[in-house]
């Protein structure tokens, strides 16, 4: 055999492996998606079960298993103001099997153990809900007006609860104090859930809290509703004003969720995980509910959500440079 056709044998080895495993790249790629899930998906809500996340957790939990034809399991898993279970699902498995419901500002506490632009790969966002200031009844400003005059008789004397940083919520108690030029002490709740029971019971009279966790409350009465934290009043509760027309204009404060899973997700995955999410935003039924529960459906890319996240985080990060607030 000559040289040249021992050449040519050998260029057609490479080529024949070359072809060989294009093919298996290819079909293993395609079956990524095709045969995702096998089994059911853990989705991690990172605060206790009752609460305004745990509400968006189950509702978008059970459009996904009827989209997935797999079971979507919701894992509460609260603490230190999400970032337990947000640590704990960017040290999951990439493998689709483990998501996260992440919300806004839940990297900017002292050492979450995890980098959002790093860890985790951004699914979509799911809906947006305004921060709303309510009261127990019981409480004698009926206004947001009547609490700013309160608390400047009595600076320190009255008391309003959130859930701890770095919660949206937190900043904007924070943003409320600095704003009004008030000093009304902010308590802090492990979640939303037990910040509207204590509300509710009258062991703390204000809160500065989500929507969807308080606002079947507010609509039979048994909170008050005092501002929404932003430029329009809710659809879920019209006659609640805004900060403006409540006499505190620029007061706004809007939390954000998304789905996220964890950095090195197969992209057909989370391609796979977006189309559903963005099919089950857009129809009339779950556009409905998620504005009676007080949110607005806010379906996009990946890409959109991660402009998002670093926009907000950049966001509430300059606040707490601004205020120098300190918190563990």
């Amino acid at each position: 055999m000559t040289g040249e056709n021992k050449m040519r044998r050998v260029f057609a080895s490479f080529a024949a492996l070359g072809l060989f495993a294009a093919l298996l790249t290819l079909p293993q790629s395609e079956a990524v998606a095709e045969d995702y899930p096998a089994r059911p998906i853990t989705l991690i809500v990172p605060y206790p079960a009752g609460g305004g996340v745990d509400t968006m957790g189950r509702i978008v939990g059970q459009k996904l298993t009827d989209a997935l034809g797999q079971q979507v399991i919701i894992e509460n898993r609260g603490g230190a103001g999400g970032m337990i279970g947000t640590r704990d699902a960017a040290k999951s498995a990439p493998d689709g099997y483990t998501i996260v419901m992440l919300l806004t500002g839940i990297s900017l506490g002292n050492n979450p153990g995890y980098d959002l632009q790093k860890d985790f790969a951004p699914i979509g966002l799911v809906a947006s809900t305004p921060m709303i200031v309510v009261s127990n009844p019981a409480f004698p400003a009926k206004t947001l007006t009547d609490v700013i005059a309160l608390a400047k008789k009595d600076p320190g004397k009255y008391s309003d609860g959130t859930p701890p940083a770095p919660t949206v919520n937190y900043f904007a108690a924070e943003l409320l104090n600095a704003m009004a030029g008030v000093d009304i002490t902010v308590v802090t709740y492990k979640g939303t859930g037990p910040l509207t029971t204590d509300l509710l019971g009258g062991h703390v009279p204000l809160g500065v809290n989500t929507i969807p966790a308080c606002v079947s409350q507010v609509t039979a009465g048994q909170l008050r509703g005092l501002a929404i934290a932003d430029t329009k009043r809710s659809p879920a509760l019209p006659d609640v004003p805004t900060s403006a027309e409540s006499g505190l204009p620029g007061y706004e404060a809007v939390q954000y969720y998304g789905l996220a899973a964890p950095t090195g997700t197969p992209k057909p995955i989370i391609d796979r995980l977006n189309k559903e999410l963005v099919k089950i935003l857009g129809t009339d039924e779950m556009k409905k509910r998620l504005l009676q529960e007080g949110s607005v459906p806010t379906p996009g890319t990946p890409e959109d959500y991660a402009a998002n996240m670093q926009r907000e985080e950049s966001k509430w990060a300059a606040l707490i440079k601004k205020l120098g607030l300190k918190f563990e």
